[in-house]
């Protein structure tokens, strides 16, 4: 299955609410729900009006998680699989590794506006792993590893954009960051209070164990 390449704002009018997939983009009047609150397509007025069965909510509630993470389908059943073999609730065990990838983190640090840019920032090899290059955006980021800028990207525009801007992002508890050295370490794993309240896990649970 390949990755998602069309307009993300479709993705929000979809679950019918901000996913937050264009970074600053979603805060503003440009926001595509804000112009059009109702599913994309020719009858998406309409659509809209639909009550939807549990099973159609559980698969809502399972693309909601993967939308705002960027995850294809097979990695996800992927993640989920590895959730299950975990002790404790799988739900959270699911969030905790989607918020430990590298991906994520970078995003969560302020090296990236979006999780989808972040992720290019990795593929691109501009990020280090306890100063080992490492361009796997899935990658798991483990408690005291050390995530930065590779030496030869600093010069490079996308580091400098973010840069500028970083001191005003808001940085979650698990993680600390270094401003001036662009340099942020992961200092233990998420606990679900750290995660978007607005996830409901137990319906990505329920809808894999059908």
């Amino acid at each position: 299955m390949a990755r998602y390449t069309g307009p993300v704002c479709k993705l929000c009018r979809r679950q019918g609410e901000k996913l937050m997939l264009k970074g600053d983009r979603c805060f503003g009047p440009k926001c595509a729900l804000e112009k059009r609150n109702y599913p994309p397509g020719e009858q998406g007025s309409r659509r809209r009006q639909r009550r939807l069965s549990d099973r159609g909510l559980q698969l809502r509630g399972k693309q909601k998680v993967r939308y705002i993470y960027g995850v294809l389908e097979r990695q996800f059943r992927g993640h989920f699989a590895t959730a299950e073999k975990r002790p404790g609730l799988t739900g959270e065990n699911l969030l905790q590794i989607l918020e430990t990838r590298l991906d994520n983190i970078v995003f969560r640090l302020g090296f990236a506006d979006s999780r989808r840019q972040a992720r290019q920032i990795v593929r691109h090899g501009h990020i280090t792993i306890n100063g080992r290059k490492t361009d796997i955006p899935s990658c798991q980021v483990k408690p005291d590893e050390v995530i930065a800028w590779k030496d030869t990207k600093t010069k490079s525009g996308i580091y400098k954009q973010m840069a500028e801007t970083i001191a005003d992002k808001e940085i979650p508890a698990w993680l600390s960051l270094d401003a001036e050295k662009m340099t942020g370490k992961m200092l233990a794993y998420p606990t679900r209070s750290d995660i978007d309240a607005t996830i409901e896990e137990q319906l990505v649970v329920e809808y894999y164990s059908r």
